[in-house]
């Protein structure tokens, strides 16, 4: 098995088409682990060993080991049931170069996603922003959107989730 590849099916079928294996996720995005084994011709270990080596912690089990789920980046209606948290002052969104313009001139949207996920450092950004083309890092001024009112969360896997980033709390991470 092809950790990576399954990996990304995984991703696929969890955050935007599981009906693609004959799935349907819960409200909250869960599905039956055993389903899931059957749909996508898994064993119990192979899928343990794919969500505990998967580099982001993408996915988690809940408290049973029955029920799994992507812990954020759905692209169909999910209630992930994360509380608001107050986030550190200074939190991190990775791009590519091409997008700069347009995320400087309207700031961060979520786009087909439910949330904008943030990185708490500069490295996972960067990391983030590299998979398809050149990385650019945003600083996001955390402390400032939560004074003035935004809502944030974290995910099981502690990527920072909110609705929007307005362009005044942006700005280029200059690599220090």
């Amino acid at each position: 098995m092809d950790v990576v590849r399954m990996s990304k099916r995984l991703s696929y079928v969890l955050r935007h088409q599981p009906g693609s294996v004959g799935l349907v996720l819960d409200d909250a995005g869960w599905v039956d682990v055993d389903a899931l084994l059957t749909a996508l011709q898994l064993t119990r270990g192979e899928l343990e060993h794919v969500v505990a080596t998967n580099d982001k912690q993408r996915f988690a089990f809940d408290d049973t080991g029955t029920r799994i789920r992507a812990s954020q980046g759905h692209s169909r209606p999910v209630e992930l049931g994360y509380r608001p948290e107050r986030p550190p002052d200074v939190l991190f969104h990775g791009t590519v170069d091409r997008f700069l313009p347009a995320i400087l001139a309207q700031g961060l949207v979520p786009g087909r996603r439910h949330a904008v996920h943030l990185s708490p450092d500069a490295a996972t950004a960067r990391s983030v922003g590299g998979r398809r083309g050149r990385a650019v890092v945003l600083r996001v001024d955390a402390a400032g959107m939560a004074a003035a009112g935004h809502t944030f969360t974290r995910s099981a896997n502690g990527v920072w989730l909110t609705e929007t980033v307005p362009p005044a709390y942006l700005g280029v991470d200059s690599g220090v």
